[in-house]
């Protein structure tokens, strides 16, 4: 009896928005001096755990891997070893960040009405945080994760004068999954490659187009891997959740 009412709530449950994962692996690791998306973190490379977090988050339906054309190969034996059961497709991206999302923007399926957006270099990105930013855009149009930031910020002038400091308190660090509406990303996107502007990000892009995003609380261990030590401290991250579990 219990799984027959399970099935009849699950069939009055509302339909939910198809979600594409872009996941953008295409950057050239020259602060870490090789391909750091292939070396080790824990005894998987650090790309073979970031798909794996996003393969397990439930709001997400198929997985675009966008990566420069050497790494396409050894990416997709990467993608065969770890046994990714979601539709996985890898393309090659553009020179620029902005190019390569845009190139995986456009390869999603017909389906596809919210797009995540995430730097492979975050391996510690978890599902359960994937799922609360779809949820989030799927109500807003675009949504992010968030956290406060910690230190003073200064903004100073090109000879280093200090000429203000903000307010800490409205300042926060955005990290990805950062989720749109697929619409609203690809004109952005687009918008951003014509015009040649320079955005760090995809939130930054969806704002010149006047678009509000909305930060949902972010993960201090969703840190992104850059240099040799952010994989110390990942490693580190990853055996803290061990003895937790």
């Amino acid at each position: 009896m219990g799984k027959l009412l399970d099935k009849i709530r699950g069939l009055r449950r509302p339909s939910r928005s198809f979600c594409a994962a872009v996941v953008v692996a295409a950057g050239r690791s020259e602060r870490m001096g090789k391909e750091k998306l292939l070396l080790p973190l824990a005894g998987q490379a650090v790309l073979a755990r970031t798909l794996l977090a996003v393969e397990q988050a439930e709001r997400i339906d198929e997985i675009i891997l966008v990566t420069r054309e050497d790494l396409m190969l050894p990416f997709a034996e990467l993608c065969k070893q770890i046994g990714l059961k979601k539709p996985v497709k890898i393309i090659k991206g553009g020179d620029v960040r902005t190019k390569s999302v845009l190139a995986g923007a456009l390869e999603t399926d017909p389906r596809t009405e919210l797009i995540a957006v995430h730097d492979a270099a975050r391996p510690l990105i978890t599902p359960e945080l994937i799922d609360a930013v779809v949820e989030s855009a799927e109500l807003t149009g675009a949504s992010a994760p968030a956290i406060p930031v910690t230190d003073t910020v200064k903004v100073a002038d090109e000879s280093g004068i200090v000429r203000s400091t903000p307010d800490r308190t409205t300042l926060f660090a955005v990290q990805t999954p950062q989720v749109f509406r697929a619409e609203i990303l690809r004109a952005a996107l687009q918008s951003a490659v014509t015009c040649g502007a320079n955005v760090t990000d995809d939130c930054a892009a969806v704002e010149r187009l006047g678009k509000q995003v909305q930060l949902v609380t972010g993960d201090s261990e969703n840190i992104k891997i850059t240099r040799p030590v952010d994989l110390a401290v990942a490693e580190a991250i990853l055996k803290e959740r061990e003895e937790r579990a």
